[in-house]
């Protein structure tokens, strides 16, 4: 039977009830296939070490301190929530962001986890990292654990053609209206959560708090559902099925026969373009 999921707002607020953890450190901001592949190599490898599979991420992407702005998401924050819950991860940590934090060294973030929880090890891939100047790598954790008491388990990534599934490539993608490349990499259709504006005419804008991976101005074929909240979990159910009319970076318009309240978020998925069949005559 599957343990209820934790949601931890910040290391400060670990305590012993959380157990015996082993550790994903990183940003998920897509959750894409690379991520889920993670998440399966940690909950497997938390079975066998007796331990409860934990993520360790952030509020906000870490580029929006380090490199002054933060990239297009690609999951909101309350579903990126729900998918780590779904994906059998028992405890989340998420941790403020800031330019504190980006200065904060590994060993500081593996003592505050040590001091409140028990620490079984760390799961990663060899190129990963965390801490001030990324230096908390499979290499230095390792010898740490080795002083401390600590495994780090270290997994190959995931690859889609021979190429690592990344964030940014999902992004490019989308931005140049490959929905189908897209969902490939991330294992879902590409969707957005704003909130919808009142009615004008058959057009309902809905807008974004954060920047949003959107592709380029176009129809498109949409279906619209709640958006996802940690609370009460996934929400699959449609609520209407529009077409997109334009899209930017304010905002999209749906035309759509369903009303829509203004106000609360929706979650607005993509649909690829439907595959012609064959022509005969070719």
């Amino acid at each position: 039977m599957r343990a209820t999921p934790l949601l931890v707002r910040g290391l400060d607020a670990l305590g012993p009830s959380a157990g015996r953890l082993l550790v994903v450190v990183g940003a998920f901001d897509g959750l894409h296939r690379g991520h889920a592949y993670l998440l399966r190599c940690l909950r497997d490898a938390a079975a066998r070490v007796d331990a409860r599979p934990a993520v360790l991420t952030f509020d906000h992407h870490p580029d929006e301190i380090v490199r002054g702005a933060a990239p297009p998401v690609l999951c909101d924050p309350d579903e990126r929530l729900v998918r780590l819950a779904e994906a059998g991860v028992e405890v989340t940590i998420v941790e403020h962001f800031d330019a504190q934090l980006r200065a904060t060294p590994y060993t500081t973030f593996v003592e505050h986890i040590r001091a409140r929880a028990g620490l079984a090890g760390f799961l990663m891939t060899p190129d990963a990292a965390f801490g001030r100047d990324r230096e908390g790598t499979p290499e230095t954790l390792s010898r740490l654990g080795r002083r401390d008491g600590f495994d780090v388990l270290v997994v190959p990534p995931f690859k889609v053609d021979g190429r690592q599934v990344r964030s940014n490539a999902i992004r490019g993608l989308i931005a140049e209206g490959d929905l189908r490349g897209a969902a490939r990499l991330l294992g879902r259709h590409v969707a957005v959560v704003g909130a919808p504006g009142a009615r004008t005419g058959d057009a309902i804008p809905v807008t974004f708090p954060m920047p949003v991976a959107l592709p380029p101005a176009g129809r498109y074929r949409v279906r619209i559902g709640r958006a996802w909240d940690p609370e009460s979990g996934a929400v699959r159910a449609t609520v209407g099925r529009t077409a997109i009319v334009g899209a930017g970076e304010d905002g999209v318009a749906l035309r759509s026969r369903s009303d829509l309240a203004p106000g609360p978020r929706i979650r607005v998925a993509f649909l690829p373009p439907a595959r012609r069949a064959p022509d005969p005559r070719a």
